[in-house]
């Protein structure tokens, strides 16, 4: 099991390990998305972007970085991601809309 701490919402979520993060985040209430991501999302495959999120601790607990999130985010961070490609493996903190 692995408990997901959503900084900005002060919410914790548990999840079962290979948990993907867009779906614990959208069971529990957590807003991914900007006005924008609202209305033209992909629906969790990858391809609009719109789901970044940035892990701040536990990154070694979250599935690499997908062929799609490194051709998408090669100017960012490594600790961006994108919550639809994010599979949990245990304990992470993640701010929301970085």
């Amino acid at each position: 099991m692995a408990n997901i701490k959503f900084v900005k919402e002060n919410i914790e979520a548990i999840a079962a390990d290979g948990a993907n993060l867009r779906i614990k985040a959208m069971e529990n209430g957590i807003d991914l998305y900007t006005w924008k991501g609202k209305m033209m999302n992909c629906g969790g495959y990858g391809q609009c972007s719109t789901c970044i999120v940035e892990i701040t601790e536990g990154l070694e607990n979250i599935s690499p970085r997908t062929d799609v999130e490194n051709r998408k985010f090669k100017k960012k961070p490594s600790t961006y991601r994108l919550a639809c490609q994010a599979l949990v493996n245990g304990p992470i903190s993640v701010v929301t809309k970085p």
